[in-house]
């Protein structure tokens, strides 16, 4: 389910070309806003002039958030975790430190998307692991297919790509179609009468339920008579009625009904005596 990021940045009076330009590339000069920021208590001020830095380094997230394009994730969705990443960039720098703050906020706005892909695209939580196998294969499918190799690159030739072993590029693979999960309501392929993955499902053996029991009896079957062995075999597993079972012995069917009782009691008694 698609979480959605409320706008971290209010409406501003301020136009984004009226940012200060650093001098050798596009990126804002804002080292002395980020200064009078440190030093300005919370209030009005320190909002508005906190609203101008993002703003000013919003285009810069929006280009991060580009590079996430073609991943399953709406753009407009996308920019909006960048604009929290960079948000976050924004009240964590300390300009004391002497790094740059553009240095510092690329990992942060990065990290805040891939954790988006990793916390909230999974139909099913997957290991981290996997999911770096599923880019790395993604992107080396995508770049040798650039190059001129083949529609579909083979097993090796991404291994060798990616220095992987096979079994990892395989692994990677079968990520990629793992992204998001079928409804078990979705008609298989191929079918034609509304067959669908949930009719394919197993349900449990009630035979299993048996199990204990058989077992506990197995002792004190063996220990019976063969006719009385016969007679529970009869009634019990061909499901024969006790009619029948005399007519095929040449006895009553009273003395067939104590027989079953009476070997019943008999085995009951020794299963519960050997649980106890």
């Amino acid at each position: 389910m698609r979480t959605s990021v409320p706008n971290p940045v209010p409406d501003l009076v301020h136009d984004r070309g009226s940012a200060k330009r650093h001098p050798h590339h596009d990126a804002p000069d804002t080292a002395d806003d980020f200064r009078r920021l440190a030093a300005l208590p919370p209030g009005p001020r320190r909002d508005a002039l906190r609203a101008r830095i993002v703003e000013a380094w919003l285009p810069m997230a929006d280009r991060l958030a580009g590079r996430f394009r073609d991943r399953g994730e709406n753009t407009d969705d996308l920019r909006q975790v960048a604009a929290l990443g960079l948000v976050k960039a924004v009240d964590r720098y300390d300009p004391e430190l002497g790094k740059a703050f553009e240095s510092y906020a690329v990992p942060t706005i990065t990290g805040e998307i891939k954790r988006h892909f990793r916390d909230h695209m999974w139909t099913l939580h997957v290991p981290r692991r996997v999911q770096e196998l599923r880019n790395r294969v993604r992107v080396a499918c995508r770049e040798l297919s650039q190059a001129g190799s083949a529609h579909h690159p083979a097993v090796a030739d991404i291994a060798r790509h990616t220095r992987l072993s096979e079994e990892e590029v395989r692994e990677g693979l079968l990520a990629l179609d793992s992204f998001s999960a079928l409804s078990l309501d979705a008609q298989t392929a191929g079918s034609e009468n509304g067959y669908s993955l949930g009719d394919a499902l197993g349900s449990p053996d009630p035979a299993l339920d048996t199990v204990v029991d058989r077992e506990s009896v197995k002792a004190g079957l063996a220990a019976l008579p063969e006719r009385e062995r016969t007679i529970l075999y009869m009634r019990f597993f061909q499901d024969m009625t006790q009619s029948r079972i005399a007519e095929q012995l040449g006895i009553s069917q009273m003395h067939v009904s104590r027989l079953i009782n009476r070997c019943c009691e008999r085995l009951r008694e020794q299963a519960l005596k050997e649980a106890a």
